[in-house]
């Protein structure tokens, strides 16, 4: 994006932005910030898109049923405060495809104060750079344990793991159409890449 940002009728330059700006945004506008930085996030995405996130749903949504996790879908706000940073200080905020959260008491009324235990994104030509690289490095340094990054076009998914010692992400285990993927995080939890690309 240019260096104008135009918010409603606001044109705000060379800004940082804060979760206390966000929430003062037009509510029929759709927004993350990273790093204080504002991105768009239209235009919505395409049907294959879509249809991958509410597959996905709806597995996640039936397989922890009575579990302590829970599963959302976009657009969901998850809250990333850096240390020292209060919620409304925070200079990132990001709607996930999906995220699976485990501790209920990241759980508030506006969205997901902290990281999720695993976050999804489905790519898209929007999105596809700040999913693979800004998004990767924020997660990653906010220690989201499990990274999905699904293409939905190509029909494969990368699955990064945070190593528990270096913090950082290794090497993705990666995915074909017709393969099963076991979740880590989410201890049960297996499912075929088939019934994800179902149309």
């Amino acid at each position: 994006m240019g260096a104008a940002l135009k918010i409603g009728k606001i044109n705000k330059i060379n800004s940082s932005y804060t979760y206390a700006d966000y929430i003062k945004w037009p509510v029929n506008e759709r927004w993350e910030i990273i790093d204080g930085a504002a991105y768009d996030m239209t235009p919505a995405p395409k049907t294959v898109h879509q249809n991958v996130a509410g597959n996905l749903f709806t597995i996640f949504n039936v397989f922890l049923k009575g579990k302590s996790c829970k599963a959302f879908i976009a657009p969901y706000d998850i809250i990333f405060a850096e240390n020292g940073e209060s919620e409304l200080e925070s200079r990132n905020v990001v709607q996930p495809d999906i995220s699976v959260i485990c501790d209920k008491n990241k759980i508030k009324e506006n969205g997901c104060v902290g990281a999720p235990d695993l976050i999804v994104e489905i790519l898209s030509p929007a999105t596809a750079s700040k999913d693979i690289k800004l998004k990767f490095e924020l997660y990653e340094q906010h220690g989201v344990k499990e990274y999905w990054i699904i293409h939905p076009t190509e029909k494969y998914l990368m699955v990064f793991k945070l190593d528990p010692h270096t913090k950082k992400y290794g090497r993705p285990d990666i995915y074909l159409q017709k393969a099963k993927v076991k979740s880590v995080v989410i201890k049960g939890l297996s499912v075929k890449l088939d019934d994800i690309f179902e149309e």
